[in-house]
């Protein structure tokens, strides 16, 4: 792992989890915004319907002037690689988001899932990136859901393993596991 660039607010990488309208995307804007601008946030949502757009609408106009947009819905890791070396704080918003596109594209999760945690363990950060916890309510009723849930998990824990940091998000209160 390289050596993370000297940043006073941030660890070279978090991961902030959290089930949803847990505060999870809010706590990581407000870790990223607490350094110096600019700062780079990393979509990976796709506006396949009116509640979705409104979503990303929402998370857009949260934002303050400082922020540079990239969005992708598959190559995650390559734009963490292409970043790897700035100084910049980066947010990635969201892992789970990502997955979900990676999977209904029919591509190979774990080969994907592999090239976005050596791009994550080689960058220099700071980054946070956001991502749901998915394993702690009912076992879905569906092969699809099933394998979702479970390589959402793995991803988790690999992320974890390479962060710097884990914040667990309930109830818009966080709570640091590493």
């Amino acid at each position: 792992m390289p050596p993370a660039l000297p940043h006073p607010a941030l660890p070279r990488l978090t991961l902030v989890l959290g089930g949803a309208r847990s505060g999870k995307s809010r706590h990581a804007e407000a870790l990223v915004t607490a350094c110096a601008p600019p700062w780079i946030y990393i979509a990976t949502a796709q506006a396949f319907d009116d509640e979705m757009k409104d979503r990303i609408a929402q998370h857009k106009g949260r934002r303050a002037e400082g922020w540079q947009t990239l969005e992708t819905t598959h190559d995650l890791a390559g734009l963490v690689r292409a970043q790897a070396n700035s100084s910049v704080p980066m947010l990635i918003d969201c892992l789970t988001l990502w997955l979900s596109n990676v999977m209904l594209a029919d591509m190979n999760v774990p080969a994907r899932c592999a090239e976005l945690i050596e791009a994550l363990a080689m960058a220099r950060g700071p980054i946070v990136a956001v991502s749901n916890e998915v394993g702690l309510g009912i076992v879905p009723d569906n092969a699809l859901a099933r394998a979702f849930r479970d390589a959402q998990g793995r991803l988790n824990q690999d992320v974890a393993a390479v962060a710097d940091r884990v914040i667990l998000m309930a109830a818009g209160l966080p709570l640091t596991l590493k």
